[in-house]
């Protein structure tokens, strides 16, 4: 109870500051999905940032510069997630990490009781109560929309959502009745086995196939898919989309 009032009476604090307007200029350039908000969504949006950014650990790896573009380039990408479900504030996000580019992984199995590590080329990871991991190249170009269908910020932080009610990592974020996770379940389980017949026949489909992995990349790739091409999946994945409509309580379809 402590720690909430202190963060409360902090954002109330960071509610009074005026929002810098070389942050507008930023946003504008880097995270073209704001041109389409309503001004009390621009609002929220901008008062996420700032709440975001100064609560947040940044640190740039591998010669990458942390500066206010790359702050809030992040952060406003992140706020597109909270616009319908104001205030989310991903408490459980400790840390941001950005890369220049794509990074080395060490992954670990400790299956079976035998401990095996291995590297591979990562764009971005979220962990557990520790830091999302973030190539910065490929920040922009999900900001600026430079590849229809995909966002990285979205996909990693969907992932953080998927992980706010608790470690279990499911694809099912946090829901306020059962109803509505039952839902959820059907309704995310249809449209991944769906997914999954599509991409075995290599038929395109709105939702990327790597989404077939696990119910969890199905969700953030879902989640990507609903923001960054949402006339396509409202065509091929219409209750998905109602559902992810209700979730976030936006409708990305109507912005473009």
């Amino acid at each position: 109870m402590i720690v909430q009032w202190i963060r409360n009476r902090r954002r109330a604090k960071i509610a009074k500051q005026k929002f810098p307007d070389k942050w507008d200029d930023v946003i504008r350039k880097n995270v073209l999905h704001v041109r389409y908000l309503d001004p009390q969504q621009a609002a929220r949006l901008r008062f996420f940032v700032q709440v975001f950014i100064a609560e947040k650990y940044w640190e740039g790896c591998d010669g990458q510069t942390i500066d206010d573009e790359v702050k809030v380039t992040i952060a406003a990408q992140v706020g597109l997630l909270t616009l319908g479900r104001y205030p989310i504030w991903f408490d459980h996000v400790l840390s941001i990490l950005v890369y220049p580019d794509e990074h080395v992984s060490t992954s670990r199995d400790d299956s079976n009781g035998i401990v095996t590590e291995s590297a591979q080329m990562q764009l971005g990871e979220a962990v557990w109560q520790g830091p999302v991991i973030l190539s910065w190249i490929d920040v922009l170009a999900g900001g600026r929309r430079e590849e229809p269908g995909h966002n990285l910020v979205l996909h990693e932080f969907a992932h953080q959502l998927d992980m706010a009610n608790g470690q279990l990592i499911d694809g099912v974020p946090p829901m306020q009745t059962q109803q509505e996770l039952d839902n959820w379940v059907a309704t995310m389980t249809m449209a991944y086995e769906h997914l999954q017949v599509q991409c075995s026949a290599t038929r395109p489909t709105a939702i990327d196939c790597y989404g077939t992995g696990n119910v969890t990349e199905f969700y953030s790739v879902a989640t990507e898919a609903f923001f960054e091409n949402p006339r396509a999946t409202t065509e091929q994945y219409p209750d998905l989309y109602n559902l992810l409509r209700n979730y976030y309580s936006v409708d990305p379809a109507s912005w473009c």
